[in-house]
């Protein structure tokens, strides 16, 4: 990102409150092209609905979203998604019944706004699953493509997962806990992806992560929630440093890793 360019996403007084309970408070952040940003915080923090806010799950109460520098506060969750939010869920967000390989391919065509033109509709639809096979090749799966999403295990789900993300080419990448759920063996090729997502410069990407080590392997930034309010943002050396952070937010519980934010 240059020096003048704008942020690619930013939040503005962000706030939602269920009851008298202020969940997320006048959350200000901006997010640039071509950064890894890691939230973390304690359980209960605001983490995961500071992402339902961004990507549409949840209304906010109060302030903004801006992407693009376009106002998409009113914005469904579908619609955010066609303006380039993508949102990997803590559970896998698959159609259970359908292939590896229709599950990437409804994605590639939700993309491309393909019709139903039976005049190129054969040739069309050739396209769309050599560019679903290249998304399955990038993510490990196109020797499972045929496999039922259902009957795939967690860590392969959470790779297809990634691969409707590629396909629907947002620009935004949001991964909500990416490796919860999984056997040693397989972070490390969840992790590989979203190293490999990172290198896109044209990307920017949102990380809710209750591991520290995996943190520290992939943020170029940190912020921190507590209570449903920002109160840190640095370098990840700094925030990670930081006596209030270690003691307050961060602490032991922070490597289990099995909490909702």
């Amino acid at each position: 990102m240059t020096a003048t360019e704008p942020p690619v996403l930013r939040t503005e007084e962000l706030t939602i409150r269920f009851g008298g309970h202020v969940a997320v408070d006048r959350v200000s952040c901006a997010f640039d092209r071509g950064t890894l940003t890691a939230i973390v915080g304690p359980n209960g923090a605001g983490k995961t609905t500071y992402f339902n806010l961004i990507s549409g799950q949840l209304r906010s109460t109060a302030g903004k979203v801006v992407l693009f520098g376009q106002d998409i506060t009113g914005l469904t969750a579908p619609r955010r998604t066609r303006a380039g939010i993508g949102r990997a869920f803590q559970l896998t967000n698959l159609f259970p019944n359908l292939s590896v390989l229709e599950n990437v391919r409804i994605a590639v065509q939700a993309r491309h706004d393909t019709g139903l033109d039976i005049w190129s509709l054969a040739t069309r639809r050739r396209e769309l699953i050599e560019l679903a096979e290249h998304h399955l090749a990038r993510t490990g799966l196109l020797d499972k493509m045929d496999s039922v999403a259902a009957e795939l295990p967690h860590g392969d789900q959470r790779k297809l997962e990634v691969a409707v993300l590629l396909a629907l080419e947002s620009e935004v990448l949001m991964f909500d806990e990416p490796t919860a759920g999984m056997s040693v063996d397989e972070v490390p090729v969840v992790l590989d992806l979203i190293h490999q997502i990172k290198a896109d410069t044209a990307k920017t990407v949102l990380l809710v992560e209750h591991k520290m080590d995996v943190v520290r392997s992939l943020a170029d930034r940190i912020i921190v929630l507590h209570n449903g309010a920002l109160v840190a943002d640095g370098a990840p050396e700094a925030v990670i440093a930081s006596d209030v952070v270690q003691q307050a937010y961060l602490g032991t519980s922070s490597a289990s890793g099995d909490g909702h934010g």
